[in-house]
């Protein structure tokens, strides 16, 4: 039944949905799937004719390119080879949200729709987006997560954040319908608890998804139970962890928990899928038909073997383009060719951020995501860090802007309380600043405790 559905939805229901919404993911989808299998040169070739008409787009139409093209000098013939486009000033979340208005193609802002990070280097950020950049990226997406042996309107169950704040009943039943049709169930991953583990473990029993798509912390919590009990689970097909870097340790804990392959992923909300593992799993294809990403290495240092920043530029987001954006990440190249055959070249790792895991005195393990993922929307927040020193204590500090007043604190509150209960003491801190560590990055989430 599984499988009529499936095929039923990718042939029908979803090419239906796609014209009512006048979108093209199918259509993109089958371009990607077909670059895939490209030589690396003819790649690198499609990706280069692909920024040189970004790049004569921005500095026709975007005036922040413009400007700053314009005082260095630079014009878009200019720039002729790679190396020639690293010498482009990288763009920063502080270039954003100072230029934001600047950074708006002018034929499209009127058409433009909008997002916000979920501010994991403790700023919270919008950004606006083009209707075809999201299909394309969608398509991606799909493209990666079919490497893990996903597929549109299979079996999937996604443990994963849930919705913060109120969502209206309609909300609510807007929600249920889409993930009905894509026959996906979601757990709400920032209510699990030690106490609750079995309840998590019962729900996946009953649905028996072919994938699970999760956050790697709650997932390797859970693997970690089900190892400790001698809980037998239903195995799915594959498992994709995201939102956090997933170590060899962590996947071979979940492997043997459930008994299925894990695949790595990377992506950021500005960007969605940025790589992926395919069925080798050795090292994450970089989508380099549809972005152009690059690891900045320390002055001086070869680009071997070496973590670097990573700065990304969106080929298709025509609408508010991001041209050597640094997301605050870093990553390792790699320098082999995959035995899978596709052209597209491979990270070794992905170093990332590390969000630390809250813990209370019930043996509450909340995800370090929770707390971007609810803050990235409250009016006037410009950075924070959270940090715990005490299991029943949280210390958030806050650097607030002009938009920041008492419905913002009581929502924060409020929203903790949710999850949290009065099991533990949240302060929170007005700071004029919140320094970076010794290699430029932030923390926002913070635990001090013993593991």
């Amino acid at each position: 039944m599984s499988a009529l559905y499936e095929t039923a939805f990718r042939r029908v229901l979803f090419p239906a949905y796609e014209s009512v919404r006048r979108r093209r993911t199918l259509a993109y989808l089958d371009d990607y799937r077909r670059d895939q299998w490209l030589a690396p040169e003819r790649i690198a070739a499609l990706q280069w004719e692909r920024l040189q008409r970004l790049l004569e787009h921005c500095y026709r139409e975007v005036p922040y390119y413009r400007r700053q093209w314009r005082e260095l000098g630079i014009m878009p013939r200019d720039i002729r080879n790679l190396d020639d486009y690293a010498k482009l000033p990288v763009l920063t979340k502080a270039d954003i949200r100072t230029h934001f208005d600047e950074l708006k193609a002018d034929s499209l802002r009127d058409r433009l729709l909008y997002k916000a990070t979920g501010g994991s280097t403790g700023e919270p950020m919008r950004f606006g987006y083009t209707r075809e950049s999201n299909d394309r990226r969608t398509a991606v997406m799909w493209r990666g997560y079919e490497w893990a042996g996903s597929r549109m309107g299979r079996r999937t169950l996604f443990l994963w954040g849930g919705p913060v704040g109120d969502p209206t009943r309609a909300h609510q039943l807007k929600d249920r319908l889409y993930n009905t049709m894509f026959a996906r169930r979601v757990l709400n991953s920032f209510k699990m608890t030690e106490a609750n583990m079995a309840d998590y473990a019962d729900a996946i029993d009953r649905y028996r998804p072919d994938i699970i798509v999760a956050y790697v912390g709650p997932l390797v919590q859970l693997s970690q139970w089900l190892t400790a009990t001698g809980r037998s689970i239903w195995p799915p097909q594959g498992i994709i962890g995201g939102a956090e870097a997933l170590h060899e340790f962590q996947r071979e804990a979940i492997q043997q928990a459930f008994g299925a392959p894990v695949f790595n992923t990377y992506g950021c909300r500005e960007f969605m899928l940025i790589a992926a593992e395919c069925e080798q799993r050795h090292g994450l294809h970089v989508n380099s038909d549809h972005l152009l990403v690059e690891l900045r290495m320390p002055h001086g240092a070869a680009c071997g073997h070496q973590a670097g920043d990573v700065v990304i530029t969106d080929l298709f987001n025509y609408g508010m383009p991001f041209v050597r954006y640094a997301n605050g990440d870093t990553a390792t190249l790699s320098a082999q060719r995959c035995a899978c055959g596709r052209g597209l070249p491979l990270l070794e790792r992905v170093d990332g951020r590390v969000l630390d895991a809250i813990r209370t005195p019930q043996g509450h393990v909340l995800p370090g995501e929770f707390f971007p993922h609810m803050l990235k929307d409250v009016p006037g927040l410009q950075r924070f860090q959270l940090v715990q020193r005490r299991l029943d204590r949280l210390d958030l500090s806050i650097v607030r802007g002009a938009g920041f007043d008492e419905a913002s604190l009581e929502y924060i509150r409020n929203e903790v309380d949710k999850v949290l209960g009065d099991s533990v003491q949240l302060h929170c801190h007005f700071v004029d600043d919140i320094p970076l560590t010794r290699s430029g990055k932030m923390r926002v989430t913070v635990s001090e405790l013993a593991p």
